[in-house]
């Protein structure tokens, strides 16, 4: 299986077609299809690490102030409880807990999956993000899981690689310079198998520390990357920086990768009829 890191934005993306979710949707159609799910999401940011094992987790709407349509979406994905054994088993080095009923599908989860595989009928297993552990522990501790690409599991990582939200400009607006400066350093280390430097928060420089205020939307691409190996190719499904401070770059990885994205480029949005 490949891997994937899905810059996902708004909640309201799930509601919307656009050259993102149509190139989330295009991934979906053309990547071998997996016997389940592992997404790491951004919004599942704990102390210590939880992997979901409930046989149907519960769609979460962790958000505010959005139109009612959006609190109305169900993605009734099933779980994977043998799967959730599994990762806890891989990541044995630690102390991986089993949430059988807190949990669910998180947004950064489900507004992705919703375009990816709409009919919601692949197993979903969502693995928490340790909040008290610098990048480097996020990168080493992802390679422990590299055996369920072999699995015919997909791994997901759901965040941004520029997400501040404090500093959030009108839709429509232009990337700030510090933003679109370290979307395009990003993107720049990933071509070039960079990984040491992007799990160094030091090596990220001001324009990181602008781009990532907080780590959490940023770490689920190191889990990504931290997969990838040496005959696999590197895919950029869509890229951006939308409302002056919000990257959607998503990536692919692995081999056989050309199918995979026709709408990767940058500007302007497709609206529904």
């Amino acid at each position: 299986m490949p891997a994937v890191f899905f810059g996902h934005g708004s909640p309201l993306n799930a509601l919307q077609r656009n050259r993102y979710t149509m190139a989330w949707q295009n991934f979906g159609k053309v990547a071998p299809r997996p016997r389940s799910i592992l997404c790491i999401s951004a919004h599942w940011y704990t102390r210590g690490t939880a992997v979901t094992s409930m046989n149907r987790p519960k769609t979460i709407h962790d958000f505010g102030g959005f139109p009612q349509a959006l609190y109305e979406v169900e993605y009734p994905a099933p779980g994977d409880p043998s799967l959730a054994s599994r990762v806890i088993e891989l990541l044995a080095d630690i102390q991986v807990a089993a949430d059988a009923s807190g949990w669910g599908l998180d947004h950064g989860t489900w507004s992705v999956l919703k375009h990816v595989y709409p009919q919601a009928d692949i197993p979903v297993v969502q693995l928490s993000i340790d909040g008290s552990q610098p990048l480097a522990y996020h990168y080493e501790l992802a390679k422990s899981l590299a055996p369920l690409r072999d699995e015919r599991v997909l791994v997901v990582g759901s965040g941004n690689v520029v997400h501040n939200l404090r500093v959030m400009r009108a839709e429509g607006a232009g990337p700030y310079p510090w933003a679109e400066r370290f979307n395009d350093s990003v993107r720049s280390r990933l071509i070039a198998r960079d990984h040491a430097a992007l799990a160094n928060m030091a090596a990220l420089g001001e324009d990181g520390a602008m781009s990532i205020p907080t780590p959490e939307h940023y770490l689920p691409l190191l889990y990504v990357i931290a997969l990838q190996q040496a005959g696999d190719s590197l895919q950029f499904l869509a890229d951006g920086v939308e409302m002056g401070s919000i990257s959607m770059m998503s990536i692919a990885l692995g081999a056989g990768l050309q199918n995979y994205s026709g709408t990767a480029s940058r500007g302007g949005q497709i609206q529904d009829d």
